[in-house]
């Protein structure tokens, strides 16, 4: 193929007419087209020609996996081709112009890379592909406040360490189908995601998100102090809106019914059930979800009382000391059934009357990535204040109780709590907290990030200091 090339005078864009733009080749019919400008897609399209070789280095694309296609026969025919292409322009430079070598892209010589039998002894010896040390570093790196972007910060240590969005950025998925890439906020976290992996040490200064945020969030615009929680639901909503081009349509399996790495991640679905104090019917609806907003005790809301077992024992992970209140507190108080009481009745579709009735919250399907709001800002006509009671956290959470599928067994009466912690998919790790300190008028951002197991580092800005597991376990979450 490659020696061909040298002669044809007609390896060009059939549509555009171009010489470069990563030139392919058709494999099903003669048809050269440029990749950049996207002319050998529509043929394929068209045509429903799905393979196509690169001219420049020889490898196969595929347009139904929209990748690259590793084969090794392929590899050697290529090279095989690729020395003959090399021969000729040496030994014939009467035949071949340096403008011709240039335009088709084969003067470039491109040489693949193999393990030499040395490496591949020690990837024997090694199945891990790699091995972090605990003293590593990378990835942590500070941001600069620009005035008061401290719950800008705090929140964006929290998201570039989460293991599956800092994966999906560092492999380069995203594809940007904005007019203005300049304006999309997913290309800046791209970005920054680069900047906190480079390895450099000095404070990133993020003026460029901070800008896009402003932008794209207008409440948020402004050097007044903001709520780090509003920030990470509205980063999340702009992060979607520009994912959209990721993503293949409404495929996936999550009640937001998009596929792009956001919802893949952060999208749970909230299960309701309304049940009719008369005929006892249930109206059930799923909404989706990106975090869980809990109520704590002190707050104007009555709380219910603390759980059974308080006393210095453990439940969940969590070390209860008597009189604190827990994580898991919080949520059996969010998932238990509530009486909504005569001043909200609803139509019944079993009585087709209004009754009064009970509904409860729970989960029908949990994100990969659960966020917990505790709400310590509280805003009523009367008052608006912060609630600084201590609530005390695990390392690792078991999500099972507060699932739907669970509240099914124990109507059943078949329910019981799982012994084999290794098979629960239900089961959460923790590796960000976002503290905050001060008064509801004036206080001040930070965060704790996990680096490696047990391995914790807190977050003020441009100043990163380590971190004992006790320090973040003690804080005000």
């Amino acid at each position: 193929l490659s020696v061909s090339l040298f002669q044809a005078k007609s390896c060009i864009c059939h549509m555009c007419g171009a010489h470069l733009n990563r030139l392919h080749s058709c494999l099903y019919c003669v048809f050269f087209g440029c990749f950049t400008k996207k002319h050998i897609h529509e043929h394929a399209k068209t045509k429903r020609h799905n393979l196509a070789i690169d001219l420049l280095y020889g490898g196969i694309y595929c347009f139904m996996c929209q990748d690259y296609i590793y084969d090794k026969d392929m590899e050697q025919i290529a090279k095989e081709e690729q020395r003959k292409a090399w021969k000729l322009q040496a030994f014939t430079p009467t035949v071949v112009s340096h403008y011709q070598c240039t335009m088709t892209g084969i003067g470039e010589k491109y040489s693949t890379w193999e393990p030499t039998k040395r490496e591949l002894e020690l990837l024997r010896h090694n199945p891990k592909r790699r091995k972090i040390t605990t003293n590593c570093t990378i990835g942590l790196r500070g941001l600069i406040n620009l005035g008061n972007t401290c719950f800008m910060n705090c929140i964006v240590q929290a998201l570039t360490h989460t293991p599956l969005l800092r994966d999906f950025f560092l492999s380069d998925r995203h594809k940007c189908e904005m007019q203005s890439p300049s304006s999309c906020l997913v290309c800046e976290m791209s970005t920054l995601f680069q900047e906190f992996y480079s390895g450099h040490r000095s404070p990133h200064i993020p003026y460029r998100l901070l800008h896009l945020v402003w932008t794209h969030a207008r409440h948020l615009a402004g050097y007044e102090q903001q709520d780090a929680h509003e920030f990470l639901i509205a980063a999340l909503d702009v992060l979607h809106r520009h994912c959209k081009g990721d993503d293949n349509g409404k495929k996936a399996n999550n009640p937001n019914h998009c596929n792009c790495i956001i919802d893949q991640i952060f999208t749970g679905g909230l299960q309701s059930d309304v049940t009719c104090q008369v005929c006892h019917g249930v109206s059930t609806t799923i909404d989706p979800f990106w975090d869980i907003s809990l109520d704590l005790p002190g707050s104007s809301t009555p709380f219910w009382p603390l759980s059974p077992g308080s006393d210095g024992s453990v439940v969940n992970g969590e070390s209860h000391v008597s009189g604190t209140t827990t994580l898991t507190d919080c949520l059996r108080r969010f998932t238990r059934p509530e009486h909504l009481g005569s001043s909200a009745k609803i139509k019944c579709s079993g009585c087709h009357s209004y009754q009064e009735s009970t509904k409860q919250l729970t989960m029908k399907k949990l994100p990969i990535v659960a966020c917990f709001h505790l709400k310590r800002f509280e805003h009523s006509a009367k008052l608006r204040r912060k609630i600084t009671t201590y609530v005390s956290f695990p390392l690792e959470l078991d999500m099972t109780p507060f699932m739907a599928s669970s509240k099914e067994s124990r109507m059943n009466g078949q329910y019981q709590q799982p012994t084999d912690s290794l098979n629960n998919d239900n089961k959460y790790s923790l590796f960000a907290v976002v503290n905050h300190q001060g008064t509801l008028e004036s206080g001040h951002y930070t965060s704790f990030i996990r680096q490696h197991k047990d391995q914790w580092f807190k977050c003020d800005d441009a100043i990163i200091t380590k971190a004992s597991i006790k320090d973040v376990l003690d804080s005000e979450g």
